[in-house]
């Protein structure tokens, strides 16, 4: 029973409103950044074009068990994908988690009509159900270009040239990147030679254990690796990643494997320090023959070491590739906005997968493709300033200074759009000070006002918002500004398009 002289409290009848929050791992992308990206994808676009690949675009969804070595616990549906089941057969899908298992699945259902070999590009989302952090979205943006059905190996040093190519083609100039090229064949011949043998299941575990300490090889080192290579290394947390725990002899060895560089890069030095890592395995021996034909071919092509070398640190897709892999680096200093350096590394890779269309038709079907980070190449590209477009303004704003007249100022903007320029009359009720500030906020260079003064006269008053902005930094006395007007004019209304033409031309 309430006190007396308290009202009951009352239920409250208002709607539960949601919250305005961004689901964790993914982000808004604005206008500024959608137009670099926009920018950097015709730019990837037309290199791939140059290559003779051809576009294809899947469906962000495939059935979870064409993810391939993605598929998860059968019961943990949800593990490392966004997955879902479909109602109608009980059926698992799930959203991609890379482009390359949905091309899989593509060439396994039309590789009766398909051109062999087949190219293709392809570009988009691609969804990653993991733990986020600074910098690591569950949704990023990948561009691949893959040649299914040859083994050829001049197919390997394609990709390899067109990594160089595009980098170049988006302002990376030569010394501030490097394609990396290695041979997954190397790295078995390598492991085979310390006693680690892949035909040897019970080797497994420790292979895997070696092939992620030699992953760690740019981030920790040589003594890191060695760490790792051992009973483990400690972090400076004090948390300890077990080792692998081979002997000082197996130690060794790796430690040349990783120091095959030849003197000056030359590829020839290197290769023969790889063959003396790998003894007389024949695995080994076939990957270093590859990566000497990739080595020769790319040289005739003029890729010299500058460029493309042969680079045994390289280590991608532990359970994926199966022969030559390279990885695009970016080498170049810079600094973040807080002025601390900023070591960007890999910005893309590849390599030789021979088997993943086999699990849909058993039957072996080599390819091999290149896949650029979309995301992560064009934050290293905005702070090398080597996106040096200028930003795109805004549309041509049209003030509605008097309401009803609101049909002459839309046809003042229609005739603006006719030719070729982006416009918007403003659809608000404001006044005109308000009009001013939703045209800066739009990003116009140029707002178009007609009074009836002017409309009488067939006159239009154009103002120049960018170079206005910059005068206003000047003026600091009031009564100047108003008696200077600056980057304001009053033009007749025929001369509209070319004068609107002339402002934004400075701004192209």
């Amino acid at each position: 029973m309430s006190k007396p002289g308290k009202p009951e409290a009352v239920p409250s009848t208002a709607p539960t409103r949601p919250q305005a929050r961004l689901v964790k791992g993914f982000r808004d992308i604005e206008a500024a950044e959608l137009r670099r990206l926009e920018r950097m994808i015709a730019t990837i676009r037309e290199v791939y074009e140059r290559y003779g690949f051809e576009p294809l675009e899947t469906p962000a969804f495939e059935y979870t068990d064409a993810l391939g070595k993605f598929l998860p616990d059968q019961d943990r549906p949800n593990a490392g994908v966004f997955s879902m089941r479909e109602d109608e057969d009980d059926q698992w899908m799930s959203l991609r988690y890379d482009l390359t298992a949905p091309l899989a699945r593509y060439v396994a259902q039309n590789q009766q009509t398909l051109p062999k070999p087949y190219r293709r590009y392809a570009y988009g989302s691609v969804y990653r159900n993991e733990k986020p952090g600074p910098g690591r979205f569950r949704q990023f943006t990948q561009f691949d270009a893959d040649t299914v059905g040859t083994d050829n190996i001049a197919a390997d040093a394609e990709m390899c040239m067109l990594a160089a190519d595009t980098l170049e083609a988006l302002g990376i100039k030569r010394g501030d990147y490097k394609i990396g090229v290695n041979n997954r064949k190397v790295l078995d011949g390598v492991l085979e030679a310390i006693g680690l043998d892949v035909a040897d299941p019970i080797n497994a575990g420790t292979r895997l254990t070696v092939l992620r300490a030699l992953d760690k090889f740019d981030k920790f080192g040589l003594l890191g690796v060695r760490q790792l290579l051992g009973a483990g290394r400690m972090d400076v947390s004090g948390d300890i990643t077990p080792g692998a725990n081979l002997n000082p002899d197996q130690i060794k060895v790796i430690e040349r494997y990783l120091s095959a560089v030849g003197e000056d890069e030359d590829d020839e030095e290197t290769l023969n320090n790889l063959s003396q890592c790998v003894g007389i395995s024949s695995d080994g021996l076939k990957g270093i023959e590859e990566l000497r034909s990739i080595s020769a071919l790319v040289r005739a092509a003029g890729y010299h070491t500058d460029r493309i070398r042969i680079a045994p640190y390289v280590i991608r897709g532990l359970e994926y590739y199966t022969g030559p892999v390279f990885e695009a680096e970016l080498t170049f200093p810079v600094n973040d906005e807080h002025g601390h350096p900023v070591r960007f590394g890999s910005v893309g890779g590849g390599g030789r997968y021979d088997d993943l269309v086999a699990r849909f038709t058993g039957e072996r079907v080599p390819a091999t493709g290149f896949s650029i980070g979309v995301s992560r190449l064009a934050a290293a590209l905005t702070l090398l300033e080597k996106d040096s477009a200028k930003p795109t303004p805004g549309p041509v704003v049209v003030l509605v200074m008097d309401k009803p007249e609101v049909a002459r100022y839309q046809a003042l903007t229609q005739q603006l759009r006719n030719a070729g320029i982006r416009a918007e009359m403003y659809l608000g009720n404001a006044g005109m000070k308000p009009q001013m500030k939703y045209a800066d906020r739009r990003g116009a260079a140029v707002a178009v006002i007609q009074g009836s003064r002017e409309r009488e006269q067939g006159e239009v008053v154009l103002k120049d918002l960018i170079a206005g902005e910059k005068a206003a930094a000047a003026i600091k006395d009031n009564a100047e500004w108003k008696a200077a007007r600056p980057a304001q004019i009053t033009v007749k209304e025929s001369d509209l398009i070319p004068e609107v033409r002339k402002i934004l031309a400075q701004y192209e």
